[in-house]
């Protein structure tokens, strides 16, 4: 007789849902790897009914469970360069969105999860490890920073598919 093979784990629902997005589901998760190295697994939890061509005006979060140490500064700083790939905005901006970021994004070790969550009308709280580190309302921010990994123009159109659950 083959043994069944068990169904992949689903990973626990992040506490920092429960009030925010309490009816959230694992949407799809992805591996991000930098020239062939794990950098992070991504996993996008949603509300029943997402819609992922106007995911920036629903709530979602996005989780980024990291694989290696990072500098925060760095990661900061790399995701004002994808934004840029998915609108443009002004040098004002992007000091202010920086800053914003350097605040939200400590630096991480193996392990450490980064948790993103909008509520679709522009305002993104940032957690690491489960605790809140900065938040604003800002619904450009909003739409061109989780663009990094949701909108068509990514970086990486193969994590946005696994994400999405959209397949390849």
């Amino acid at each position: 007789m083959t043994p069944a093979l068990a169904a992949p784990a689903v990973p626990p629902t992040p506490a920092e849902l429960a009030t925010a997005l309490p009816r959230a589901q694992l949407r799809g998760t992805g591996v991000l790897r930098f020239f062939g190295l794990r950098v992070y697994e991504a996993r996008l939890w949603t509300s029943p009914g997402f819609q992922p061509d106007d995911y920036a005006r629903q709530p979602f979060a996005l989780e980024l469970v990291y694989d290696r140490r990072l500098e925060g500064a760095a990661i900061a700083e790399r995701s004002v360069a994808e934004m840029r790939r998915i609108g443009s905005f002004d040098e004002a901006r992007a000091k202010r969105w920086l800053a914003l970021m350097k605040q939200a994004f400590p630096d991480v070790a193996a392990t450490d999860r980064l948790t993103g969550l909008s509520d679709g009308q522009g305002e993104v709280r940032f957690f690491h490890n489960g605790r809140e580190t900065a938040q604003t309302v800002d619904a450009d921010y909003a739409r061109l920073f989780f663009g990094i990994w949701l909108a068509p123009q990514t970086s990486a159109p193969a994590l946005r598919q696994a994400l999405l659950g959209t397949g390849g």
